[in-house]
């Protein structure tokens, strides 16, 4: 069935090709900061491991949010390990890094999707596309201060 919702067939496209790599990232870093939870040790353990599991669990229902914006603007949403990798531009990490590592790629992986994030705003702004705005900017403040808040422990 034909989809008019107001925004083009190409600015749909353009404005879902952004955010399967906004739902890659948030993948990627989900992974990376649910491994860390569990893998955390030393002496801010309980501090990090609690930590861990509210930033995993918020990027958990955000992949949601992301996929159903994807689907309702008319496109499958990627969904395999290997669809995810060649679009995240968060690279994982098959290792255990000791705590502040673990702090320290979690930054650069919340500014990575900040990055990401940042570059989809053109495609839905050409297509008046309010809805994926919106989320963009919820996500986007979501990283932002998550960023800050690691940034602030290894000061």
């Amino acid at each position: 069935m034909k989809i008019d919702i107001g925004i083009s067939d190409e600015d749909r496209k353009s404005i879902a090709e952004g955010l399967n790599k906004v739902l890659a990232d948030t993948f990627a870093l989900y992974i990376k900061t649910h491994s860390f939870h569990w893998n955390v040790t030393g002496p801010m353990f309980n501090t990090l491991h609690t930590m861990f599991m509210t930033q995993y669990t918020e990027l958990w229902t955000a992949l949601d949010e992301i996929a159903e914006r994807i689907r309702a603007l008319g496109y499958p949403a990627p969904g395999s390990f290997s669809q995810f990798a060649e679009l995240a531009s968060i690279k994982e990490e098959v290792g255990v890094p000791k705590a502040n590592d673990m702090i320290r790629q979690l930054v650069e992986g919340h500014e990575a999707a900040a990055r990401t994030i940042r570059s989809v705003f053109p495609a839905a702004e050409q297509g008046s596309d309010e809805p994926t705005a919106d989320l963009l900017t919820q996500r986007l403040q979501i990283h932002d201060k998550t960023a800050w808040m690691l940034r602030s422990m290894l000061e």
